[in-house]
């Protein structure tokens, strides 16, 4: 078997390990590995897909996975990276939540044969633990003095913590060996944020087993070129989720990024091979303006989350505004071009002039009036010189749209 690390290095994708070399070692050998997904959420988003495609990565070299949602975990909170406490989720938001994540996890992971992949929710186990079982069976491993060194308790300790919150590392460290003696698992991934209740996991199984060989590894959590945090658009954060995310919404985010973090994006999420990337980084950084590696990123993202038709999709909307045609366009992918920000509601019979004070696409009329003038204003593609022109929904796409450009790259949605 081939070993993944050195992929998995390449690509940027390993913070920390709990020994390299031991790890190495093990995965050397097929082995079952878990991942861990907080359904806080009724959809997972970009930066969980990180994890999840460290998974599909795993299982593609005939690793074992086992993705678990965290049914009863997800109803403590993890204290990991917040500042307070998380509102608790009832029962029935956590159930429809869990089931939502379960559904989208198994588009993405080989689930068919146990002996490849395994979906399983914690609370399944941890419901069933009487509060005196889980005292004296697990509680009494865990020391409270090496619990507040962990990063993810230090840093609230001055806000305040709550017991539940506190005790959530136990949980996760319950379910890691768990897993351990009824799956046979021996390594847990997640997130950088993670690494103290993963390694309190790895402390928990050596305690009780003190003959397990396990180990924990850490994704890095992905930033841009510029330091700040990766994975919202304009709108707010990217789902797998079609209907909160649309594929074309998802494209374009991708397409936008700058040159050094496309080819970065590029190693992270896409399933190019080493030489592929090498490739297209070489190809990218000779013609800079003709974007090939954002190009290849949006497509191949759009294409693993959603699929290649909406891939397609998403291509074809997107030359739709480069080359100023926008007959081939569906009706319900008319708005999915604009940021909201750019959809402007109009009224029936105003002239152009006032098209462009409307959309705010000219701050007076003798602005507008200049913008006609020098042949930059275009309606649904075609270029309009007459100031005194009026415009009706029957000359609107699906009677209802009026696409504004004004230059090469300013564009806004009329809606009658």
């Amino acid at each position: 078997m081939a070993n993944i690390i050195d992929d998995l290095n390449w690509r940027g994708l390993i913070k920390d390990y709990s020994d390299e070399n031991k790890m190495r070692e093990l995965l050397s050998t097929p082995q079952t590995i878990y991942c861990g997904f907080d359904p806080s959420a009724k959809s997972l988003h970009i930066g969980n897909f990180v994890m999840i495609s460290i998974l599909m990565r795993l299982q593609k070299v005939g690793h074992r996975i086992i993705a678990l949602v965290g049914g009863a975990t997800g109803m403590i909170g993890d204290p990991s990276g917040k500042s307070k406490e998380r509102n608790l989720l009832d029962k029935e938001t956590a159930k429809e939540n869990t089931k939502a994540i379960h559904d989208q996890l198994a588009r993405f992971l080989d689930l068919d044969n146990p002996k490849k992949g395994l979906l399983l929710n914690n609370y399944d186990w941890l419901s069933k633990l009487s509060l005196l079982d889980y005292l004296r069976d697990y509680a009494k491993f865990f020391n409270i003095n090496y619990m507040i060194t962990k990063d993810i308790v230090k840093s609230r300790l001055e806000a305040g913590i709550s017991l539940a919150e506190f005790s959530y590392m136990t949980l996760q460290s319950i379910d890691f060996l768990h897993l351990h003696n009824s799956e046979g698992c021996n390594i847990q991934i997640g997130g950088s944020d993670q690494w103290g209740n993963l390694t309190a996991g790895l402390e928990l199984i050596r305690k009780v087993q003190n003959d397990a060989e396990c180990e924990v590894m850490t994704a890095n959590l992905i930033t841009r070129s510029d330091g700040k945090k990766f994975g919202k658009s304009e709108d707010g954060a990217l789902f797998l989720d079609p209907k909160l995310t649309s594929p074309y919404k998802l494209y374009q985010f991708f397409i936008n990024q700058s040159d050094e973090d496309s080819v970065k994006y590029l190693k992270v999420f896409t399933f190019l091979s080493k030489e592929e990337i090498l490739k297209i980084e070489k190809e990218h950084f000779a013609a800079l303006g003709q974007r090939v590696a954002q190009k290849v990123l949006a497509y191949e993202v759009v294409k693993e989350i959603h699929g290649e038709e909406e891939a397609k999709e998403a291509v074809k909307m997107s030359e739709c505004l480069f080359k100023n045609d926008f007959n081939s366009l569906k009706e319900e992918q008319i708005e999915e071009l604009f940021p909201k920000s750019m959809i402007h509601e109009i009224k029936d019979n105003l002239n152009l002039v006032d098209l462009l004070i409307e959309s705010k696409a000219a701050q007076s009329k003798r602005e507008a009036r200049e913008f006609i003038k020098n042949g930059a204003i275009f309606v649904n593609g075609l270029q309009e010189k007459d100031e005194n022109k009026v415009f009706t929904p029957s000359e609107a796409l699906f009677n209802k749209y009026l696409i504004l450009r004004r230059g090469k790259k300013n564009y806004y949605l009329l809606k009658f």
